[in-house]
C-alpha cells in the first residue's frame, strides 16, 4: 500500500472516530430524563460521555481569496469542507485543494495554512484542542501557486 493510501486510510479512520465521538456526545448530552431513552439506542453496553471542554469546533466561512496565516496546533487539527472549494498547505509541501467530504488532518506542531479558493468561498468545519501558534501571513505567490506544485 503506498503512502498516500495509508494516509487516506488513517485519515478516514480518524474521521470515523471523531464522528462517532461527536455523534455519541450529541446523543448523550441531553437532559437526564432523556438518558434512558437514548441508552436504548445502543447494544452491548452504553457509551459514556467523556469531557470535551477543551475540544473546539468551529464552522468558518472564508470568502473567496481569503486564507489564514501560517500556524500550528499543539494537538493537531481536523478540517472538513462542507461547501465550496478550499486550499491548504503544509509548509514545504505542495498546495492542495480541499473539497466537500474530504477530511484533512494536520498533526501536532505542523505549520500549515488553509482558506478559500481564489474564486470560490469555502465553509470549513474545524476541530482541534490545545493552543494555536500564529505565524506570518501567507504570501500571494504561495497562495496562488497551482495545486500540487
Amino acid at each position: 500500500m503506498d503512502l498516500e493510501r495509508k494516509k487516506t486510510s488513517w485519515i478516514g479512520l480518524l474521521l470515523v472516530a471523531v464522528s462517532l465521538g461527536v455523534f455519541g456526545w450529541v446523543l448523550l448530552s441531553g437532559p437526564r430524563e432523556s438518558m434512558a431513552a437514548q441508552q436504548s439506542n445502543f447494544m452491548g453496553g452504553n457509551p459514556s460521555v467523556e469531557g470535551s471542554d477543551e475540544v473546539r469546533t468551529l464552522r468558518l466561512r472564508f470568502p473567496a481569496g481569503s486564507r489564514s496565516n501560517w500556524h500550528s496546533h499543539t494537538e493537531g487539527q481536523l478540517l472538513m469542507v462542507e461547501e465550496g472549494l478550499g486550499r491548504t498547505q503544509v509548509r514545504g509541501q505542495s498546495l492542495m485543494e480541499m473539497r466537500p467530504g474530504q477530511p484533512w488532518w494536520t498533526g501536532p506542531e505542523i505549520e500549515h495554512w488553509h482558506g478559500a479558493d481564489p474564486d470560490q468561498d469555502v465553509l470549513q468545519l474545524t476541530i482541534y484542542s490545545g493552543s494555536v501558534s500564529w505565524m506570518e501571513p501567507v504570501t500571494d505567490e504561495v497562495y496562488k501557486a497551482p495545486p500540487g506544485n
